[in-house]
């Protein structure tokens, strides 16, 4: 009996060995089980799940990445990839007590087409892939809300990532450092993400969203920091971590800028050694802050673009066009567009509206409920080559949103038809069909431990067939020699006919309750039993034959020791007895033919 430590609540779970399941003793959640090869694996599976539990999940991460190099096809580990990537915290809900999942690392991908979440599929058991497909549809579900109301949210510029509190519950001096940044930054001019301000009307509900939001569209972020320790706290890290792989991704569009103070800057964390930091303590470094801000971002009170050619103002226009929108003047709105597009050739405003009109929309969320993807729309593509990176990513997530809809309502349809087909499914061509439909969604709900049941049945239902196929062949030789019987009267024949009828009704009773099996049983035991009597009759005949056959002999050769004796004592002369034998004999071929006759 092995223990394990529960990955949602770190409660003990204890496990028979080769089990892949087991129940929590403290918060009573089924879940799946490592493969604990050894002590080793087994230190290193708790020593994660600790980090996983307290929200570190990069540290968890690279511990997961290393006994996956050991056991490379251990499901679990790829699930617990998984956990991290979507940034997986199980909390308890107040009502039912039960531990739920929360996000906190959204993404633009579906957890169903996250690799590892395909490679947990792929090494688990049934019973771990029911659970995984479960749990995931649960985490699809959440991020798919967060996804919906991140969407609405306006785009920032700048995201200042800090230590609100310290461990006692205290504002750590991050705070004071971050909120004046803020008002430094916002009185020129820029949109700043600050969550004690940001998020002070957003109490009592998830703050994910808004943060992913903030992440995805600020093109600058600063982390402030006085402590390593603070650099290093789970959800400062948790946001950083996330916003520097947006900085990888974006192609220089974004930038990240560690600032500390009071502490040496060879602390910092490894992630920022390729980053230039700022000194908080330096004189002059909000001067030189936001200069290099403006560099990357005007500040909203900037001048708005406009093009004087023929006295046209293009920003009156883009405001124009999106106002035909909201009232469904399609014509005048792409003839507006069409204007702008005349003066600015690059306006992505212009070809966003081109976009809403040629999809009889008003709005970007309203995209969401177009038939199909637009990414091959032409406007599209120039809003991708020309749009600002919050906006093409908010396009991507649509397209994406759509995609994922569709696939859904794909599986859903086939999901219905194949389990109409296993209902009514008789044969195993029949079966097979399902089998394909289903293995083609395995991802979809509960469609892989089906397609394994199906081929399962699908396997038997072959036996069956091949046995009913050889009850046929032998049902058909037994039908050929009871014709032959019919006109030979050959009781070997009829033997021969009964063995292959038998025969064939052995098989069919291995097969008893498939198909008409038992009607055909019934059929071939009543003609076995026609044949039996018709040879009991042909047997009676031939015997009856015999018997007249022996009685005729009989009579022949008692006249003819008749014929001798009378010759021997001249009672008759030898001329009188040959036409005494003559009559005899004739008399004996008469008798027989009547036998044969009769």
């Amino acid at each position: 009996m092995g223990v394990f430590k529960c990955k949602i609540c770190g409660g003990s779970i204890e496990f028979a060995e080769n089990s892949t399941i087991g129940i929590c003793d403290s918060c009573g959640t089924k879940q799946t089980l490592p493969k604990l090869s050894n002590e080793r694996v087994a230190n290193l599976y708790d020593i994660a799940s600790h980090f996983r539990r307290n929200n570190e999940f990069d540290k968890a991460t690279r511990i997961y990445e290393q006994i996956l190099e050991e056991n490379t096809d251990d499901a679990e580990v790829y699930w617990s990839l998984v956990l991290c990537h979507y940034g997986i915290e199980y909390v308890e809900e107040p009502l039912t007590h039960k531990r739920v999942p929360t996000v906190n690392r959204t993404q633009f991908t579906s957890i169903f087409d996250d690799d590892n979440y395909q490679m947990a599929l792929k090494y688990g058991d049934a019973y771990q892939c029911d659970l995984y497909v479960k749990e995931a549809e649960k985490i699809n579900e959440i991020q798919k809300e967060i996804l919906e109301i991140s969407l609405k949210e306006k785009p920032f510029d700048i995201f200042i990532c800090y230590k609100e509190t310290d461990e006692k519950g205290r504002r750590t001096p991050d705070s004071v450092l971050a909120n004046d940044l803020y008002y430094q930054l916002t009185q020129a001019g820029y949109k700043v993400f600050f969550s004690r301000i940001t998020l002070e009307d957003k109490l009592g509900t998830a703050y994910e969203p808004y943060i992913f939001a903030a992440l995805n569209s600020a093109k600058v972020m600063v982390v402030i920091g006085t402590k390593p320790e603070y650099f290093n706290s789970a959800w400062v890290k948790n946001e950083w971590s996330r916003y520097l792989s947006l900085v990888r991704d974006s192609k220089g569009k974004k930038v990240l800028i560690p600032a500390y103070k009071g502490m040496d800057p060879y602390d910092l964390p490894i992630e920022f050694s390729h980053l230039q930091a700022q000194d908080l303590d330096r004189l002059g470094f909000m001067q030189d802050l936001l200069r290099g801000i403006r560099k990357i971002i005007k500040p909203e009170t900037a001048q708005e673009p406009a093009a004087m050619n023929s006295g046209i103002n293009v920003h009156a226009l883009v405001r124009r066009i999106f106002m035909f929108i909201d009232d469904s003047e399609w014509s005048n709105a792409n003839e507006y567009c069409e204007r702008v597009l005349d003066q600015e050739p690059e306006n992505v405003q212009a070809y966003l509206g081109k976009l809403l009109v040629d999809k009889k929309v008003r709005s970007i969320e309203e995209l969401r409920n177009c038939e199909l993807p637009f990414d091959d729309d032409s406007n599209y593509k120039k809003i991708e080559h020309f749009g600002s990176y919050e906006l093409v990513e908010k396009l991507k997530s649509t397209n994406k949103m759509i995609r994922e809809r569709n696939e859904e309502e794909r599986c859903r349809r086939v999901y219905v038809k194949a389990k109409e087909y296993v209902k009514e499914a008789v044969f195993s061509k029949q079966v097979h069909v399902a089998t394909e439909m289903f293995e083609s969604i395995r991802g979809y709900k509960n469609s892989g431990q089906l397609a394994d049941a199906c081929r399962q049945r699908e396997f038997m239902i072959q036996n069956v067939e091949r046995k009913y196929s050889e009850g046929l062949r032998k049902e058909s030789e037994g039908a050929r020699l009871a014709q032959l019987f019919a006109e030979t009267k050959s009781i070997e024949t009829a033997a021969n006919a009964i063995e292959y009828y038998e025969k064939a009704v052995e098989d069919y009773r291995v097969i008893q309750g498939w198909n008409n099996i038992q009607q055909r049983i019934a059929a071939l035991e009543n003609i076995i039993t026609l044949i039996e009597e018709k040879e009991k009759e042909e047997r009676a005949k031939r015997k009856k034959r015999r018997l007249r056959l022996t009685a005729v002999i009989s009579i022949i050769v008692i006249w003819v020791a008749l014929w001798i004796s009378l010759i021997k004592h001249n009672i008759v002369n030898p001329g009188e007895g040959v036409v005494i034998m003559v009559v005899v004999i004739f008399f004996g071929i008469v008798v027989k033919q009547l036998s044969t006759r009769c």
